[in-house]
């Protein structure tokens, strides 16, 4: 139990990663464990929209682990050119140390389980990438822009980012979220 307590400990730093994304309120940008809360929420609620099969419990679960490589790698925006090449192996690194430290039964199943999510090929995890995408794209179109307004990102632009991982989950979301991006950007 020891290693358990530690690695909530561990994670509690997910709450100091601030990402670009505001709140909808616009107070204040959301933190990596807030938006890791709110998309397992979205998946809790819009299960239904998937197009394939999927076990909504493990789809929650990944969604609440897959940023907490972000404690040691950082959080990087869709919308700005990360100036490190080595991105990935960053994250590898994070999740081997940050999972590494439960016991090896439970830290190996939610390694397993976070790269499932980043290589987004199975029912679950293309469903739960599309919330990842959804979510910051409805919090952008709530606040005017948000981010998109302060790195000058076009229609095209959220339609060629946003749009191939949404409908690889939900097609029905997508065709929401096209909606709703034209609209805003009308």
């Amino acid at each position: 139990m020891d290693e358990q307590l530690e690695f909530l400990r561990e994670i509690d730093k997910l709450k100091n990663v601030i990402r670009k994304t505001p709140l909808i309120d616009n107070y204040r940008k959301e933190n990596s464990a807030e938006h890791s809360w709110h998309l397992a929420m979205y998946a809790l609620i819009l299960s239904d929209s998937s197009d394939q099969e999927i076990d909504i419990n493990r789809v929650i679960r990944m969604l609440l682990i897959h940023d907490i490589v972000e404690i040691d790698a950082g959080d990087h925006p869709i919308h700005e050119s990360t100036e490190n090449e080595n991105q990935e192996a960053l994250e590898i690194e994070a999740a081997n140390r940050i999972f590494g430290i439960l016991p090896d039964s439970q830290g190996g199943d939610l390694i397993k389980l976070w790269r499932e999510f980043e290589e987004g090929v199975s029912n679950d995890a293309a469903f739960a990438k599309s919330l990842d995408r959804m979510q910051p794209l409805i919090h952008n179109i709530e606040t005017d822009g948000g981010t998109w307004a302060e790195a000058n990102v076009t229609e095209s632009q959220v339609n060629d980012r946003y749009g191939p991982t949404i409908s690889s989950g939900s097609t029905g979301l997508w065709g929401k979220a096209k909606v709703m991006v034209k609209n805003h950007f009308a």
